[in-house]
C-alpha cells in the first residue's frame, strides 16, 4: 500500500506541473486573442475599399487582363494551407488540414495537378510526414502575422500564376484557412483567388445613377497596380483571421485541459487516501493481532 501511495503522490505532483502550464498557455492566449481580433477587424475596410475599387476597374474597363483570365495551358493548381506553428489548440490544425485533403482529393480528381505552398509548422510536419512534396514553406509567428510574411507569400504565388507554363507556371490559386467567426466557432473555408471572380458590384445601393469612370493612364495599368495589392490583402486578412482562430482554440482547450487536470488531481487524492487509509487499518490489525497472541 505504501508503494501505492508513492504512485498517486507523484502522478499529483506531475498533474500538478501541467495544471500550471495549461494554465499559462489558456492565459497567453487570452491576453493575445483581444488584438488578434482588432487586427482581423482593422483590416476588413481595406479589403471592402480595394474590392470596390477593383470590380470598377473590371467592369467598366473592358480589358482583357491575365489575372481575370483562365488559364488552359497548365494543369498545375496552387493550394496556399495556412496552419499554425504550436499545437495544443484542440482540432484547430486537423481541421484545416482535413479541408486541405478534401480540396487535393477534389482537385485530382479534376484533373488537374495541386501544387502546395504550406505556412507553419504543423502543416509543414503534417505534409513531411506522409511524403508530399511541397513547393515552398513559410515558418514562425502563426499567431502574430506580419505584413511583410503577407507581402512575400503574394509575390510568391503571383509569380507562380504569372510564370509560363514551361516554368512551372498554375492555372488558379486556392487558399486554405480558419475564418474566425467567435470565440467558440471557427470555420475552416476554401476559397479560389485566382483567376479573379469580381461578384461585388460598384453601383450605389437603390435605383441611383450608375457611375461613369475614366482610368488614367489606363485600365490595365490601374489593374496590374490593384490586383497584387487585392491578393496581397486577402492573404493578410486570412492571415489574420487564422491567427485569432489559433488563438481562440487554443484559450478554449487549455481551459479544457486545466478542468481535466483537476478532475485527475481530485482523483489521484482520493485514491491516495483510500490507500493512506487501507495502510493505516492493516497496521491497527496487526498491532490488535499481535497483542492477542502475546495475551494468549
Amino acid at each position: 500500500m505504501a508503494g501505492q501511495q508513492r504512485v498517486y503522490k507523484q502522478r499529483i505532483r506531475s498533474t500538478q506541473t501541467l495544471k500550471k502550464m495549461f494554465r499559462a498557455m489558456e492565459l497567453i492566449a487570452a491576453s493575445r486573442i483581444g488584438k488578434a481580433r482588432a487586427q482581423a477587424q482593422a483590416a476588413a475596410p481595406y479589403s471592402r475599399a480595394i474590392t470596390r475599387a477593383l470590380s470598377a476597374a473590371a467592369t467598366h474597363g473592358d480589358v482583357d487582363h491575365p489575372l481575370l483570365s483562365e488559364r488552359a495551358d497548365t494543369s498545375r493548381v496552387a493550394v496556399l494551407v495556412l496552419t499554425a506553428d504550436r499545437g495544443m489548440a484542440g482540432s484547430y490544425n486537423a481541421s484545416v488540414l482535413r479541408e486541405a485533403e478534401k480540396l487535393l482529393t477534389r482537385l485530382t480528381e479534376e484533373g488537374k495537378q495541386p501544387e502546395l505552398y504550406v505556412a507553419g509548422r504543423r502543416g509543414v510536419g503534417y505534409f513531411t510526414f506522409r511524403g508530399r512534396e511541397m513547393v515552398q514553406t513559410w515558418l514562425g509567428n502563426s499567431d502574430a502575422p506580419a505584413l511583410e510574411r503577407s507581402v512575400e507569400i503574394a509575390e510568391t504565388l503571383l509569380e507562380a500564376f504569372r510564370a509560363p507554363a514551361e516554368d512551372g507556371g498554375v492555372s488558379e490559386i486556392h487558399l486554405v484557412y480558419t475564418r474566425f467567426a467567435s470565440m467558440v466557432s471557427q470555420e475552416p473555408r476554401v476559397v479560389r483567388i485566382l483567376p479573379l471572380e469580381v461578384v461585388e458590384g460598384v453601383a450605389p445601393a437603390g435605383d441611383g445613377p450608375v457611375p461613369l469612370y475614366d482610368f488614367e493612364p489606363s485600365a490595365e495599368v490601374v489593374l496590374d497596380s490593384l490586383l497584387p495589392r487585392y491578393i496581397q490583402a486577402r492573404i493578410f486578412t486570412a492571415m489574420h483571421q487564422a491567427a485569432a482562430s489559433e488563438l481562440a482554440a487554443r484559450q478554449r482547450a487549455m481551459h479544457t485541459a486545466t478542468e481535466n487536470a483537476e478532475d485527475i488531481i481530485r482523483n489521484y487524492t482520493r485514491l491516495a487516501n483510500s490507500a493512506r487509509q487501507a495502510d493505516i487499518t492493516q497496521e491497527i490489525s496487526e498491532i490488535v493481532s499481535g497483542a492477542d497472541a502475546l495475551a494468549g
